[in-house]
């Protein structure tokens, strides 16, 4: 059984290591301490989390009440937690504090191991109805009665969503290794294993279980896979010199959405494997009818405008992504979703099947099945064929083409050149990242009577598990813009920067990292502001970097990577 406060003091330790290393030996000790029935509680618990994305599990707890909660724990007031909360900038370091200067006595106590506390987490995130937050309050204070301070510090960040541990999944994967073999020997499998499930918890329960099942983890439905990601390269040339011989695909600018169907029930999820299903009605009676009992595909959404004959932007396509008014969506912004993909028929996993056989499937499977079509494809063995597709594509109004390796797998959850995109901007001066706002500014000058002035931006280094920021940002914006950012990055605001956050550069207000936006700029250059593949001293920034557009479709770990940077600045260098 391992406490709960062994666990508080392990990660007391990790949040004063930077290095990955350190982390994952401190992560391998305490996992060893866990037995098989806690270790998914754990684990989800180091991942912030109550239950994978796609179950839709919300802890649903703002400040405000866990402000209440600690009062109630503590025997302060309200107006006393807050003003101590203005200090110290952490609400969970104002639990820890306060709780250790109780002005009340519990009437018991009793040590909480590990599970006790999911499990109250659990409870936390069922309550609703009526009287729902109130009962969540109850629950929290409730445990934070039974809290040593330093317990209550992870409990209240966890509940906010901002445990700050700075630990990614891929330093979870290789403390599992580590905790077991003594090195990094079972990473490979171990990561297979959560890119065919996205379920990092259920991965580390059987390994404890069953170690020697970890390698042949499986597609099964409505456990959504991590999708595929894509490399870029800047022109048809280079493509077909990487690769050779490919399928080219339109690249269209809508939003990812993976399918599952068994039986009669039908799951949609997003790229960032949320469940989606109840915001597309059409798309599932549609799935419905589709012969296979059991199926999982991937698609692109787009809105079609019956009147114009032509597909509606990205932003307007995302109004399909809605809780309320479905049905008046559905009528305003009808839904084509291209199928490009196909990773389970029936009972056969085929994620290993070379991308010319599930290419031949689709082709027979989607024909003639409404809203469901093929995404339009061609072989092509040459640099003009490919460029001459691609001009269509741009011609078109598309993003650009998508080039795939015919005798690829599906590579889940990688970024391989299996996928190859090239977009307008490549051939231009001009280029785009995808990147995560992680602070922000207010505005000065002509922009003093908003009190938002700028993000700044950061990209992804999945080798050290950090953020590091790319570009400092105050143009794109629309003045209706500027307002909906700023009263949605209110909400995230934070004292301090997150804690896997590798910067040099303050800003005025800190915020989770949470939003992603696509951000143009004309050219990469080195700087000293920067943390971007930080080295002598310089990292990579965007020169005019300005916003695109939002893009809630996409997660904070598929954002743009260091190494992506880093080649795209040698592209350009070689341009």
């Amino acid at each position: 059984m391992l406490l709960f406060s062994d666990a508080a003091e392990v990660f007391q330790q990790i949040e004063k290591r930077s290095g990955r290393l350190e982390m994952t030996d401190i992560l391998a000790e305490l996992f060893r301490k866990t037995d098989a029935r806690e270790i998914d509680k754990l684990v989800y618990f180091i991942q912030g989390i109550i239950a994978p994305p796609y179950e839709g599990l919300d802890l649903g707890l703002g400040e405000r009440f866990a402000v209440e909660a600690i009062a109630s724990a503590a025997g302060y007031t309200k107006n006393e937690v807050d003003a101590h909360y203005k200090k110290s900038g952490d609400l969970g370091d104002t639990a820890e504090e306060l709780l250790g200067k109780k002005k009340q006595t519990s009437l018991s106590t009793s040590e909480m191991d590990i599970s006790y506390v999911y499990d109250a987490m659990k409870k936390i995130g069922a309550a609703s109805g009526t009287g729902s937050q109130d009962q969540k309050i109850k629950y929290l204070a409730e445990l934070l009665n039974n809290a040593s301070p330093l317990e209550a510090r992870y409990i209240v960040r966890f509940v906010l969503g901002r445990l700050r541990l700075g630990v990614g999944d891929p330093t979870i994967l290789d403390a599992l290794s580590v905790s077991r073999t003594s090195d990094k020997s079972l990473r490979e499998p171990l990561e297979h294993a959560y890119n065919v499930c996205a379920d990092m918890g259920h991965v580390a329960r059987t390994f404890y279980t069953k170690p020697e099942t970890i390698a042949d983890f499986r597609v099964q439905p409505f456990k959504p896979l991590m999708p595929a990601l894509a490399e870029r390269l800047s022109t048809p040339r280079a493509i077909i010199a990487k690769i050779g011989k490919c399928g080219v695909e339109m690249k269209y600018d809508g939003f990812r959405m993976q399918c599952h169907k068994s039986g009669n029930r039908v799951e949609i999820y997003s790229r960032k494997l949320e469940r989606l299903t109840d915001m597309f009605p059409d798309v599932v009676g549609t799935i419905k009818k589709l012969p296979q009992k059991e199926l999982i595909f991937e698609g692109e959404a787009l809105a079609y405008d019956e009147e114009k004959k032509k597909y509606f932007p990205f932003q307007q396509t995302m109004h399909r992504r809605r809780k309320h008014g479905i049905d008046a969506a559905s009528k305003e912004f009808p839904l084509n979703v291209f199928v490009f993909d196909i990773l389970y028929i029936d009972g056969s996993d085929m994620t290993d099947a070379p991308y010319r056989e599930r290419r031949k499937a689709i082709e027979g499977m989607f024909r003639n099945t409404g809203i469901l079509r093929p995404s339009e494809s061609k072989t092509v063995t040459k640099a003009k064929e490919l460029g001459e597709i691609f001009k269509k594509a741009v011609d078109e109004g598309l993003e650009g083409i998508m080039a795939k390796d015919l005798d690829s797998p599906y590579t889940a959850g990688k970024r391989k050149f299996a996928w190859i995109k090239l977009k307008k901007s490549y051939g231009k001066s001009v280029d785009t990242i995808d990147g995560v706002i992680v602070g922000y500014y207010l505005g000065r000058g002509a922009r003093a009577e908003f009190e938002f002035g700028g993000v700044l931006v950061a990209v992804y280094n999945p080798d050290s598990g950090k953020l590091e920021t790319i570009a400092k940002m105050a143009t794109g914006f629309t003045e209706e813009e500027m307002k909906g950012l700023q009263e949605l990055l209110k909400e995230t605001t934070t004292k301090k920067p997150a804690a896997n956050l590798e910067h040099k550069i303050d800003v005025d207000f800190w915020v989770e990292p949470k939003y992603v936006i696509e951000v143009a700029f004309d050219d990469i250059t080195r700087s000293p502001m920067h943390t971007c593949g930080l080295s002598d001293g310089k990292g990579y920034a965007l020169r005019f970097p300005r916003l695109v557009k939002m893009r809630p479709d996409k997660s904070v770990d598929s954002v743009t990577t260091t190494a992506e940077v880093v080649e795209m600045c040698r592209l350009q260098r070689a341009k």
